[in-house]
Formats: structure tokens, sequence, C-alpha cells
């Protein structure tokens, strides 16, 4: 996480007492520890028990069925109001039931969202830590760690077993790119130095993340409705007072969030390869953000990439403004997929178009994953038939 934080009221030494203001006994103490004990972790300070379970049921949130038959192509996924006539099933809902899931492996899934109405529901993911990008939409991310006003370009990241909702200003347009990973979201260990802090040369630093900011504790008795996702199981449970009851917390596990537009890239005398672009790790994947930025400035510089073969990764972009160089037909919330074992560059003309130019204006996130990612329907339902080919010249096509 970016660094050590308090909020609130916390006791002078951890694990003593901690009366409450009221008199009605002690503030619970909840340690929230990531790796066991070896990690991460933060103190939380309770007005009551975090265990007020009064009941639970199974429910039943939108399924993910995988597109068994995908073939091993690169891919192109229009919005899905580019192709409404053809998407299967509404590609809305409330913040918990909106995301359709497109792609996934054992260690994460890539899904978008649009944000069509709201819930009294609160939201906690058991087996992953969330990426959650704000392509559209303005409003507040609520949790049990405070509220973090949300905009666009955002990237929050909200560790595993964060209890959150999210309340949009309006339900006008709220559209989302949400990534699930097993594990933790981290910073790029070459951004830091041995101490954790991040190093001068880094494209980010501590002042440019938002932190939540904590409020008075809700003094609410329930039942209040907690919708936990294990995996590809969800359930319900019913708690007996409201879960954002914290006077105070310290540590260093918490959401927080990096707008995209904060993001300084690094550019070079000849181009430089995407892994300058990294803005978070984990186990399974590197994320990335590319922004707009000055061309190589070496007086022979080829701008557009090279033609490039992954052999043990997939690289999935998600398009949210301006143009590409590489690329032709992309639409605002396009999604490229290009698997492992199969080379992929410039479209024919691009490599041409981008000498002399000065800059590019291209904005989009990027994803490579270290393992397959396997379509789903929801996938096959946006998928552009002519992507493939795009590589042919009008003349073969």
């Amino acid at each position: 996480m970016p660094h050590y934080h308090r909020a609130g009221e916390v006791p002078r030494v951890k694990h003593t007492t901690f009366h409450r203001a009221d008199g009605e006994g002690l503030h619970r103490e909840e340690l929230v520890s990531s790796k066991g004990f070896g990690g991460i972790y933060s103190l939380k300070y309770r007005l009551e028990m975090p265990t007020g379970l009064v009941e639970m049921r199974t429910i039943d949130l939108p399924r993910v069925h995988p597109w068994s038959e995908a073939p091993l192509l690169p891919m192109h996924l229009l919005p899905p109001e580019a192709l409404a006539h053809r998407a299967e099933g509404d590609f809305g809902g409330d913040f918990i039931r909106a995301r359709r899931v497109l792609f996934q492996n054992e260690g994460c899934t890539v899904a978008i969202a649009r944000v069509t109405h709201g819930t009294e529901e609160l939201y906690r993911n058991a087996r992953a830590s969330e990426y959650l990008f704000i392509h559209r939409g303005r409003g507040l991310f609520k949790s049990d760690f405070g509220e973090l006003a949300f905009e666009p370009g955002d990237q929050l990241v909200i560790p595993r077993a964060v209890t959150w909702r999210l309340e949009p200003e309006s339900f006008d347009d709220v559209r989302l790119l949400c990534i699930e990973s097993t594990s933790a979201l981290e910073i790029p260990r070459a951004y830091r130095n041995e101490y954790g802090q991040l190093l001068e040369e880094a494209p980010y630093c501590e002042r440019d993340f938002k932190l939540p900011i904590l409020g008075e504790p809700t003094r609410a008795k329930g039942p209040f409705s907690l919708i936990i996702r294990d995996g590809a199981r969800a359930f319900e449970q019913k708690l007996a007072h409201h879960p954002f009851d914290l006077v105070g917390w310290d540590g260093y596990l918490y959401p927080y969030a990096l707008n995209v537009r904060d993001f300084h890239p690094k550019v070079g005398r000849i181009h430089l390869p995407p892994p300058v672009h990294a803005v978070l790790r984990s186990e399974h994947f590197v994320l990335c953000n590319f922004v707009p930025r000055p061309f190589d400035f070496h007086p022979n510089a080829v701008p557009a990439p090279y033609f490039h073969s992954n052999i043990d990764s997939d690289e999935l972009l998600y398009y949210f403004g301006g143009e590409f160089m590489s690329r032709t037909g992309m639409h605002e919330g396009s999604i490229t997929l290009h698997p492992s074992g199969l080379p992929h560059g410039p479209q024919p003309g691009r490599t041409e178009a981008s000498l002399g130019q000065a800059g590019t204006e291209e904005w989009a996130v990027m994803l490579d994953t270290y393992s397959r990612l396997q379509p789903t329907l929801a996938a096959r339902a946006l998928f552009d038939e002519r992507y493939p080919r795009s590589w042919l010249t009008k003349e073969a096509l």
C-alpha cells in the first residue's frame, strides 16, 4: 500500500484498553492482516463487535459462462452500446450485479460494468482484491475505512475483505472496468526504496494517492444486508450493527485511489517497452497506464511499437480515450486481447503514420497476465469478427 496512515482515534499503545466515550465498555479492536501476520496490516477500532451475524443465506449473482470454443486469435471486443443487438443480456445493474466477466484465469477476472441503479446493500470480496477503473461517473466510495470521492480516471484499489459500497452522484452514465486478483495489488518493487518510500524516478508519488476520509462512526442497529463473494459463490449476511462504526484505524492496509491523469509517463530516445508504464502488479499480472506523452526523440526513431510475440503472457488493453498509435477501429470502451504465442503489432500504415509525429494522445489501461485468459460468452457477444484480419491490406481483404 502507499504508506502508513492513521485516521480518527486510536489508543497510544495497541492491544490495550480503549474505553468508549459513552461509557458503554471498550472499543472493539480488529486486526486486519495479510500473509498471516507477516504482511501489511491495519488495526481498526469499532463501537461494536465485527462478528455480529444475525443470519446468512446463499444467493445467486450473475454467473460466468466460459466460451470454451473460443479460437486462439487476436480479439477486439466492442463496447456493448456498439453492438446492442448482439449483446447477450443487459449490461446494467447495481454496483454489485452490473459486472459482466469477459475474461478469467486462475488468478484474475476482467469485467466491465454499467451501473444503472443503486442498492442499500454492502459488499465484500472474501476471495480477491479488486481494482476498479472509473471510466465514467462520479460519486462516493464508502467503506469502513471512510469515504473517498471518485471521478473519471480514478483507479480504486480495494484489498480483499474490505466492506464497501459505491454511491454514484447519478446513474446517467457510470462505466467501470473491474479486475479481481486472488493475490494483493502492490506498487512495483522497482518504484520503492528499502524503506518502502516511492523513489524520485517513480511515475507517481505519495502525494498522488487519494485516501479514505474517516467521518463520524455509524451508530445503527440492523439488520444490514452484506453481500459476500467467495469466488463463484455468493452469500447474503444480515448484520446486527452497521459495519461502518469505526472511531479510528491505522496501518498500511486500506483502500485508496490513484488517478490515471496523475501517472507521469517515461519517454526515451527510442521506443521504450510497456514495463515503463507499469502502475501496479500482483502475482498474476502487471497493470499499466498509457497516457498522452511525447514520442521518442532519436532523429530516426520509430514511435509505433515493433512487432512483438508474447511467449508467456496475454496482453489486454482497455481503451478509454484519444487515439491509439498502433490501432485503427478502436472505440471508447473497446477491449483488445492479444494472447501469448501469437505475434501482434501495428496495423498496416500505422508505423509509417507515426514517423515524425511529436506525441500521442492515447488513454488506455493494459493488463499483462502470466496465464492464459479464457474468454466468456459475454465476450463472445461483443467479439468483432473483423479484427483478426485487420493486419491484411485492403487489397487482400
